[in-house]
């Protein structure tokens, strides 16, 4: 089962990865294929099974990340109570993707909230990897003058 190779679902009990098995739904992209779009509503988070994913913000000054690693998250905008996406999610390979209802994962959040507070702590810990990765790439093109401050 992929969710048990998502660093995100690691260590929660059987029955809630069982329950999340259940809510789970596969689907195929080819290259080309836009996941998501930034803007629009943030109803699914996605997990990537196989392929690579390239997600891109902004147009004049473009940031780039590539989902590549079986496992790997991504879309999770609407779980931090956002109401759309921010990026826009791409396949560059044929892939194969999970995604979830984030209404559907948050009800079995909140029937075992230890397993919720796990995920969510990951899931943070995600965030703050993708932030260092985006800030790493501005250092490394010698400039940060399109990026906006984050005072957070």
């Amino acid at each position: 089962m992929i969710i048990q190779k998502a660093e995100l679902f690691k260590d929660l009990g059987p029955e809630v990865t069982n329950e999340i098995s259940k809510i789970m739904i596969e689907e195929t992209y080819e290259p080309g294929k836009l996941i998501f779009e930034a803007g629009t509503p943030a109803q699914y988070f996605y997990i990537l099974v196989e392929g690579r994913v390239r997600l891109f913000i902004g147009t004049k000054a473009e940031i780039t990340y590539t989902v590549n690693l079986p496992g790997e998250a991504f879309g999770w905008t609407g779980l931090v109570d956002r109401p759309a996406y921010t990026a826009t999610a791409e396949c560059v390979a044929s892939s194969k993707i999970i995604k979830i209802k984030k209404e559907s994962l948050n009800k079995i959040f909140e029937k075992d909230t230890a397993s919720g507070m796990m995920f969510y702590k990951r899931l943070a810990g995600a965030v703050v990897q993708r932030l260092i990765h985006n800030y790493e790439a501005f250092l490394s093109e010698g400039s940060l003058k399109e990026v906006t401050p984050s005072y957070g």
